[in-house]
C-alpha cells in the first residue's frame, strides 16, 4: 500500500465487508465527522486564505476564483464555484475551472488525464492569469501530476495560489502561497477518497467561499440579498428576502 495517509488501511476489525450493514454505516458516518474535525483544524489557514482572497478580489472587478482538479476533487471543487452563480450572483466571467480530461470527465474517468501536466500547464496558460486572480488546486493526495503542474504554472504567473489537500508535506501544499491541510486519514473504503476526503474539501470549499461572499458584500442580514430568481421557487425566495431587508434595520458586524 502507498505511503500516504490517505491510502492507508484500517484494522482488520473495521474492514467494512467484515462487519454487519449496521456497524459498516456506523464506521462511514465516524469518519464522516472526522472530517469536519480535520477542517476545523484547517481554520486558521481557511480564514487566512479569505482574508488575502477579499483583498485581491476587491481591488479590481476582473480578479477570477479558479478551480482546479482530478477526478473527485474537480467535481467538488467545480460544485462549489458552479453554485457562486446562482446563489452570489458573482459574475460568470470571474469563475473559472481547470480539470483534468475537460468537461466531460465530471461525468466519468478520463484515462490518465490526471497524470497529463503539459496540459494543464497549456489550460492555466490560456486564462492569462493576473495577481488578482485565485487559483485553487485541490488534491486528496496532494500530489496529482496534472493539479500541481497547474498550481506551479499559476504561481508562476503570477496567480494567488491556495493549495487543498489531504495528506501533509506535499507538493500541492509547498507550492501554494496559502496550503490548506485536511487530515483526514485512512478511508472506510481505503483509498477511497471520496469518502471522508471529499467530505472535508467540500465543506473547506463552502466555507471558504461563502466567507469570501459575505466580505465582498453579498450577503445581507443572512441571506442571499444577490442571489438571482431562475424559477418559480427562487422568485419567491428574492421577493421574501427583499421585504425582510427593507424591514430590518442594519446591524454592524460582530
Amino acid at each position: 500500500m502507498s505511503a500516504f495517509d490517505t491510502e492507508k488501511r484500517l484494522d482488520p476489525t473495521q474492514w467494512i465487508d467484515r462487519l454487519s450493514p449496521k456497524a459498516a454505516l456506523q464506521l462511514m458516518l465516524a469518519h464522516q465527522r472526522q472530517a469536519g474535525d480535520a477542517v476545523e483544524l484547517a481554520l486558521p489557514q481557511i480564514e487566512d486564505a479569505v482574508t488575502r482572497s477579499v483583498n485581491l478580489l476587491s481591488t479590481s472587478n476582473r480578479g477570477r476564483i479558479i478551480y482546479c482538479g482530478a477526478g473527485t476533487s474537480a467535481r467538488i471543487a467545480v460544485q462549489d464555484g458552479a453554485e457562486l452563480l446562482p446563489t452570489f450572483n458573482w459574475p460568470r466571467n470571474r469563475v473559472d475551472f481547470i480539470i483534468a480530461g475537460g468537461a466531460s470527465a465530471l461525468m466519468q474517468p478520463i484515462e490518465n488525464a490526471e497524470d497529463e501536466e503539459e496540459a494543464a500547464r497549456k489550460e492555466v496558460a490560456a486564462l492569462k492569469l493576473s495577481p488578482q486572480d485565485i487559483f485553487i488546486a485541490v488534491a486528496a493526495s496532494g500530489h496529482t501530476r496534472f493539479t500541481v503542474a497547474a498550481l506551479c504554472q499559476a504561481q508562476a504567473e503570477g496567480a494567488h495560489t491556495i493549495g487543498i489537500a489531504n495528506n501533509p508535506n506535499t507538493p500541492v501544499l509547498d507550492h501554494a502561497a496559502n496550503p490548506i491541510l485536511l487530515h483526514t486519514g485512512a478511508e472506510a473504503l481505503a483509498g477511497s477518497t471520496r469518502l471522508k476526503a471529499g467530505t472535508a474539501q467540500k465543506i473547506c470549499l463552502n466555507l471558504y467561499s461563502t466567507e469570501v461572499m459575505v466580505l465582498l458584500g453579498y450577503v445581507k442580514n443572512g441571506m442571499m440579498s444577490e442571489m438571482q430568481p431562475r424559477n418559480e421557487k427562487l422568485r419567491k425566495r428574492k421577493a421574501e428576502i427583499e421585504a425582510m431587508l427593507q424591514q430590518e434595520i442594519p446591524s454592524s458586524n460582530a
